[in-house]
């Protein structure tokens, strides 16, 4: 069997509500996506495998040589590269680009790492086993290469024939997102939760007609009925006013919430999107 051209290795736990997103992503620069799970106490599992994703349950302890000599033991297919992602609560989908690109350099073994702290010595003093993970790209000789060596050793210790790179991860760069419909605002939130309603017509349609129906009849002879203006006759007036909007705004609400909500249901249909019923 031919080998893939490109592995994508997600490294995790408690993912539930990431993993579809990322394995989804990863799939769509990667030929092969696997799941190595750390251990996880929600649905991570399940959720991956509903969208058939291999999924390896992973419990050494988590650096580069004990992946590659996971990897390595595993019944996985060969690959010609593979790029190992550990996700964690700071990483970002965003993030995969700059892996990805790396993956597609002519590197053996590419591997960025995390400090805890701001101080830094050369990397030929750090212990390959004590260095926390961000993401590595290795080739099949990088792998063989990286599984042969002892929890003690260093970058030294790597042939001086393979293309080795190993580098502290920069800081992610906070850009300034636009927030969605569902995030922007309380209001948005209230109208994206009218959006979902089951029935707008019945909530919105109803209370609009009654309303709209008695303010019309009762603004009809309410300033003629009261014998003079003052302060008690206009009041009485604006809210009358008032309830006669407010019912027609109910109305407009409740037709344009059924008809979105129409919309909403033949775009799910069309694409075949789970239904919330």
């Amino acid at each position: 069997m031919a080998p893939v051209p490109l592995r994508i290795v997600l490294i995790g736990g408690d993912i539930e509500l990431r993993v579809v997103s990322l394995i989804v992503r990863a799939r769509e620069v990667a030929d092969d996506v696997v799941l190595l799970d750390l251990g996880s106490n929600d649905t991570t599992v399940e959720l991956a495998e509903e969208v058939g994703c291999t999924t390896l349950h992973f419990t050494p302890q988590l650096n580069a040589i004990e992946l590659a000599k996971f990897l390595q033991k595993s019944n996985l297919d060969e690959a010609k590269t593979t790029l190992l992602i550990h996700v964690t609560s700071a990483w970002k989908l965003q993030d995969i680009s700059l892996s990805i690109n790396r993956a597609r350099e002519l590197w053996d073994i590419h591997m960025a790492y995390e400090l805890e702290d701001e101080e830094d010595t050369q990397i030929t003093d750090r212990i390959l086993s004590e260095l926390t993970l961000r993401h590595m790209v290795v080739t099949k000789a990088g792998m063989n290469a990286m599984a042969d060596l002892a929890p003690t050793d260093s970058q030294e210790a790597l042939n001086e024939v393979l293309r080795v790179r190993i580098v502290r991860a920069s800081f992610n760069v906070n850009i300034q997102q636009r927030e969605s419909l569902a995030t922007a605002s309380k209001f948005a939130q209230l109208f994206y939760w009218m959006l979902e309603t089951k029935h707008p017509l019945l909530l919105f349609g109803i209370p609009g007609v009654v309303l709209f129906i008695l303010g019309y009849r009762l603004s009809g002879n309410i300033v003629g009925a009261l014998e003079e203006i003052n302060s008690t006759s206009i009041g009485v007036t604006l809210a009358t006013i008032a309830m006669t909007l407010i019912g027609l705004f109910s109305i407009m609400v409740a037709l344009i919430l059924y008809i979105m909500g129409k919309q909403v249901e033949q775009i799910q249909s069309q694409y075949d999107w789970p239904s919330r019923n």
